[in-house]
């Protein structure tokens, strides 16, 4: 393997698109630390120390530092991803947007056109929210002076944030057209990455255990990663066989394929969504007056601490990968387009029958993709458990917990973009007569 990453380096334009893609991540690091104007830094402090730090380290940690600073890439490149997550629902009720998906190019123009006109009040919705979010938890403090009260304050604070999205995917684009690996992803990745040093740093400092955590870090890292990788990359294969056509003196068509359906197929999208459901609890409960089962709320649900929060994220998380599976599965039509395509799977009827055995199918695999999703998802509660027990008085904290150095759903998107990254150097080398490093 590094033999093939050094024959990247000797290829002129290989070479010129990683530098491409290293340089456009050193401008997105320049852009995350740039700070909206007027950001109250006293209530940001409050709020990394307050009851919510929790979810707000996890936001912090996935946009690469970038709410740490409140800067104008707060956002990160979420809104174009919660765009995408709704067009896909919306596509098969919606029967205009179902038309469009039926042409040809409709797809692609679902995914690319329609996503980015709905990502920018995403974005505006999301910088809106935000801040309201992070002024509650704060202990009503303003994070941005003036923001709700002053018109243009608000305005200019949400215009603002709004362009530091699109400017991050439009960075992203330029990475999928000229560079190396999905944009967006890669992007992600970078953040996640860049926030590793100063996470671990923190919990070497905040641990009264710090050489225990050390190991479990590096333990937990490496187990969590060779099972994401086996399960990331379980396939279950259905045959298809395509019958043959004989025009005049010539036969078209026959041989036989596959269907590869995937363990996890929905990917670290249920994470996203039960995240957020389990954030709405504290905020809603920011907006009334303080009480017992306020503050008893807000312990849970902001902190991300105790056996109930964790134990609803558990179930959260494998029902929305079961919902979100379904919905892709469903908006696949692959009973239908084999039918069309003259194929079938051997022994089931094509149409209705076959993407009803399909359906039975991915159901059934999926159990162990929720179950895995949903295992990795409680990790860190798991470990925050075992601390408490063998170290009572040794602090469970964020800062403390070695399971949040980086966290389920960026791992997962770290192993997920190394394995796609590397899938597309392999194909460049490959064309180019060199051997493949993957194995």
């Amino acid at each position: 393997m590094i033999e093939a990453l050094k024959n990247s380096f000797r290829l002129p334009d290989l070479r010129n698109k990683l530098l491409y893609t290293l340089l456009i991540l050193v401008v997105y690091q320049f852009a995350a630390h740039v700070p909206v104007p007027g950001v109250n830094r006293e209530a940001l402090t409050s709020l990394f120390n307050s009851e919510g730090a929790g979810l707000v380290n996890v936001l912090n940690m996935l946009s690469g530092g970038a709410v740490s600073n409140f800067s104008v890439m707060a956002n990160g490149v979420y809104p174009f991803i919660t765009a995408s997550i709704i067009i896909q629902l919306l596509t098969p009720i919606i029967p205009q947007l179902e038309a469009i998906s039926r042409e040809p190019g409709g797809a692609e123009k679902l995914n690319g056109q329609y996503t980015y006109y709905l990502a920018i009040p995403m974005a505006a919705l999301q910088a809106w929210g935000q801040i309201n979010i992070f002024s509650s938890l704060a202990g009503g403090q303003q994070i941005i002076e003036g923001f709700g009260a002053d018109p243009f304050v608000t305005l200019s604070t949400i215009i603002t944030m709004t362009a530091g999205t699109m400017f991050a995917i439009w960075l992203g684009d330029l990475i999928t057209e000229q560079g190396i690996g999905q944009g967006l992803s890669i992007i992600i990745f970078a953040g996640i990455v860049a926030q590793v040093p100063y996470n671990l740093g923190r919990m070497v400092l905040n641990s009264q255990n710090a050489l225990f955590n050390i190991v479990v870090f590096i333990l937990l890292t490496i187990i969590t990663v060779i099972v994401i990788v086996v399960v990331q990359e379980g396939v279950r294969r259905i045959p298809v066989q395509y019958g043959k056509r004989v025009r005049g003196r010539k036969v078209y068509g026959g041989g036989s394929t596959f269907i590869p359906l995937r363990v996890n197929t929905a990917g670290m999208i249920p994470l996203i969504f039960a995240q957020s459901i389990m954030a709405f609890p504290a905020v809603l409960v920011s907006l009334f007056p303080p009480g017992p089962v306020g503050d008893s709320i807000t312990a849970t649900f902001g902190s991300q601490q105790g056996f109930a929060y964790w134990f609803l994220y558990f179930l959260l998380v494998v029902g929305f990968t079961y919902f979100y599976t379904d919905v892709m599965v469903q908006n696949q039509k692959l009973g239908e387009n084999l039918q069309r395509q003259g194929g079938f799977i051997p022994g089931i009827r094509p149409g209705r029958r076959t993407q009803e055995f399909i359906n039975h199918v991915v159901r059934r695999i999926t159990f162990v993709g929720a179950l895995f999703l949903g295992l990795v998802a409680v990790l860190p509660g798991v470990v925050q458990g075992i601390n408490s027990l063998i170290f009572p008085t040794g602090g469970t904290d964020f800062g403390s917990n070695p399971a949040l150095v980086i966290s389920s759903a960026g791992l997962i998107i770290v192993v997920g973009v190394v394995i796609d990254t590397m899938r597309q150097l392999e194909a460049q080398l490959v064309m180019r007569n060199y051997e493949s490093f993957m194995r």
